[in-house]
């Protein structure tokens, strides 16, 4: 049963075009191919990774953090109360009237202290400014490196300038070791994203962000086995390009540096725009969709490739969207300062309980917009 599911998932006609089997990419004459099993050291990868993390952020981003004067804040703690926490944690973080009646009879307590309790219960779970800080330094690092790397990996490629000859002699197109290294990196990093995703700094796109890293570790998968590497490695070096913009903005956000964010922060969105929905679509999505077929009929490889292509596409959209909207407020002046529109928490409440890095008009990372702002609890 095992065996023939496994046979036909790697069926040839699935993953190759007609008349070309998985033999024809084994290596030979010193010439080396991409393998699905070149794929399974991005594991171990991932969780050197995630050490790797922990130190960066524990013996550069925090004393950086130190020297920007981004310090854990102390909080008030909510006292223990057995009635409220099993109702925090089963029913509610933000109980309505009737139930802060109802929980305030049950636990003794008037119905200003159950709401304080809530106040300060979750300023207990939301994440501090210098953790938030960290994760950006990281990610930072990170995309910064991968995508000076991903430039010194294709800028020299005919295919960088030509899209034509992204497909010259596919899939019989060998691998260097740049490219795998390439790969391996990338691919070991979204991993690590994943695996630490329920840890990290929740964010209000929580859900498309999983999907976002999901969707991401098939393609690079699948454009790896199916020798899709030299697109592959246009797609990723494209994403890198703006995403370290966004974490040195959030950085400078989070070190109340407001001028130097938002500054950032604009570069970031025409980067963005101009990446994401002009050349990503107009570019690299008709390379991989119009271009295989003047060589081979269309087969299940294609389609689903594309369709992934499809799925980050409409992310984009989506985000392309949530960046405008901040941006149009900010020129607007109905925002007094940027940041990425997508974290969980306006943070009013961690602002009552002890602001941030200077004085400042924003809420942990977060601006604070005129008139509809909710009231600090």
């Amino acid at each position: 049963m095992l065996q023939t599911l496994y046979d036909y998932f790697w069926w040839e006609r699935l993953w190759l075009p007609v008349n070309l089997t998985w033999a024809d990419l084994e290596d030979r004459d010193g010439r080396v191919y991409a393998k699905a099993s070149d794929l399974y050291i991005t594991l171990p990868l991932a969780l050197l990774f995630l050490i790797v993390r922990y130190f960066f952020e524990l013996y550069v981003a925090t004393p950086l953090a130190a020297l920007l004067n981004i310090k854990e804040k102390t909080r008030l703690r909510a006292p223990p109360n057995a009635t409220l926490e099993h109702f925090y944690l089963t029913s509610g973080k933000q109980p309505k009237q009737v139930e802060v009646e109802l929980l305030s009879r049950q636990s003794g307590l008037s119905g200003r202290q159950v709401e304080r309790w809530f106040r300060r219960r979750r300023n207990q779970d939301r994440p501090s400014l210098l953790k938030k800080f960290r994760e950006a330094s990281w990610r930072f690092t990170f995309y910064l490196i991968a995508f000076i790397a991903g430039m010194a990996v294709i800028v020299d490629k005919p295919w960088f300038y030509d899209m034509k000859k992204v497909w010259e002699g596919y899939p019989i197109q060998s691998t260097i070791p740049s490219q795998y290294w390439y790969y391996m990196i990338e691919l070991s990093f979204y991993w690590s994203l994943l695996f630490s995703i329920a840890s990290d700094v929740k964010r209000k796109d929580f859900k498309e962000q999983i999907i976002h890293h999901v969707a991401t570790i098939i393609l690079i998968s699948f454009s790896w086995f199916a020798n899709y590497i030299r697109a592959g490695t246009l797609i990723m070096a494209l994403h890198d390009s703006s995403d370290y913009l966004l974490e040195s903005a959030k950085m400078f956000n989070y070190a109340g540096w407001k001028n130097t964010c938002n500054n950032i922060f604009i570069i970031f969105a025409i980067v963005f725009i101009i990446t994401r929905l002009v050349i990503l679509p107009f570019w690299i999505l008709h390379c991989t969709l119009v271009y295989p077929l003047e060589l081979y009929p269309a087969f299940f490889g294609y389609y689903f490739f594309n369709s992934m292509m499809g799925v980050l596409q409409l992310l984009h959209i989506f985000w392309a969207y949530l960046i405008l909207r901040m941006a149009h407020k900010f020129i607007t002046g109905k925002v007094k300062a940027l940041s990425k529109p997508s974290e969980k928490h306006s943070e009013g409440e961690e602002a009552a309980a002890g602001g941030g890095a200077k004085s400042r008009p924003l809420a942990n990372g977060h601006p604070i917009l005129n008139n509809h702002h909710r009231k600090n609890d």
